[in-house]
């Protein structure tokens, strides 16, 4: 958690703390947040919710965030041969320099994702600068398209293998 609040501005820790303490769950990050392909300012951050009640939590950040249900769509994980079901959406702020990406899951799935989001901690060191060079040439420099990037980053995070998650939206 050090590495992360050294790399959150005060107003982004408030935020987050605000937003547990409001739907009364801890908030877990993942992503570049927590490797060293962040770019302040640019990347999103990606955070996971764990509840009994998605729809129940899902409405609590609509309220507090002023989404709507729409706002969030269905999503499937597939870890090892497993499906994991759940929700995602999206949420910015440029006044607080908020930019995230919420995974909202079951607490059964708990266990299987957090696992699966410590994976890219271990990252190989090529893949972890290749990310590096590709978000200086996307954020940065501007020298690739949004979807050459996103087809880069898959690319280098699934070390072209199958595709592991995929959104359904409403």
């Amino acid at each position: 958690m050090e590495q992360i609040n050294n790399r959150l501005t005060d107003k982004q820790k408030d935020f987050f703390n605000n937003l547990s303490i409001y739907i009364d769950k801890p908030i877990y990050f993942y992503g570049s947040i927590i490797r060293m392909d962040y770019i302040p300012g640019k990347s999103d951050i990606d955070i996971d919710i764990f509840t009994d009640n998605e729809l129940s939590t899902i409405h609590m950040l609509c309220n507090y965030l002023g989404l709507n249900k729409y706002d969030f769509g269905k999503s499937v994980f597939k870890i090892k041969s497993k499906m994991v079901y759940g929700y995602k959406g999206k949420y910015e702020d440029k006044t607080k320099d908020i930019n995230i990406e919420m995974a909202i899951y079951n607490t059964k799935y708990k266990d299987i994702i957090l696992q699966e989001h410590i994976y890219p901690l271990s990252l190989p060191f090529y893949v972890s600068i290749a990310l590096v060079i590709i978000k200086n040439l996307y954020y940065n420099l501007g020298f690739i398209s949004n979807d050459m990037y996103k087809k880069c980053k898959q690319l280098l995070m699934n070390e072209g293998g199958e595709v592991k998650f995929i959104v359904e939206y409403n």
